[in-house]
């Protein structure tokens, strides 16, 4: 069924929004470990990131600093409940390559790189936050 009301896109919009205690020690992590691109940081007066996009292939993520907002009160970051209640699959020409990346930069691997039975082969990883990130080649759209 790919009937989609008029107004609505054909190719995915979605972005994950993610809260972090340290934006910025998570930026630098997610670039190095996972091999995200900076595309916008934008600070407060203090320093603290209030809102951030990493790009990674033709996807983004946005993330920014867990805080007493109106929106951050809806969120909750995985030790606020011992665990998480969503990952994000990255979907990765090399898996090998970028799962060799990974442990390269000392990432904690909660899945080794392992063949799936639905094709393609995945891994999954914690960064130092608690949220779980999954990188395979298995692609749902090809």
């Amino acid at each position: 069924m790919n009937a989609r009301p008029n107004g609505f896109s054909k190719h995915s919009t979605v972005i994950p929004a993610l809260h972090y205690d340290d934006a910025k020690a998570a930026i630098e992590f997610l670039c190095r470990a996972f091999a995200f691109e900076k595309h916008a940081i934008y600070e407060n007066e203090d320093g603290i990131i209030e809102h951030a996009e990493l790009i990674f292939g033709n996807g983004m993520i946005m993330l920014g600093q867990a805080r007493d907002s109106q929106y951050g009160k809806l969120t909750r970051r995985p030790r606020d409940i011992g665990g998480v209640t969503q990952s994000i699959y990255i979907i990765v020409p090399d898996a090998d390559l970028h799962y060799a990346h990974a442990i390269a930069a000392s990432t904690e691997i909660v899945m080794p790189l392992e063949a799936q039975n639905h094709g393609g082969k995945a891994y999954s990883a914690r960064d130092p936050e608690g949220h779980i990130w999954s990188f395979g080649t298995y692609d749902p759209f090809a």
